[in-house]
């Protein structure tokens, strides 16, 4: 669930990219609490999925000026 691709994103509308982005957050926050367990893989991946939401954002604010 947590990889998007950029067609994807692309996709999506400000808000929406938002809201995948709290979810993802969210996400992280219970996988880091059950890290003991393992899941260090889930944990860059969801990582790099939130960076990728937040660079296309600030890139569509820099277009839209």
């Amino acid at each position: 669930m947590a990889i998007l691709k950029s067609k994807e994103i692309a996709k999506m509308n400000e808000d929406e990219r938002n809201e995948k982005i709290k979810e993802l957050k969210m996400e992280l926050i219970k996988i880091k609490v059950a890290a003991g367990k393992g899941g260090k893989l889930s944990i860059r991946e969801i990582k790099r999925t939130i960076a990728k939401l937040l660079t296309f954002n600030r890139k569509q604010k820099s277009v839209d000026k």
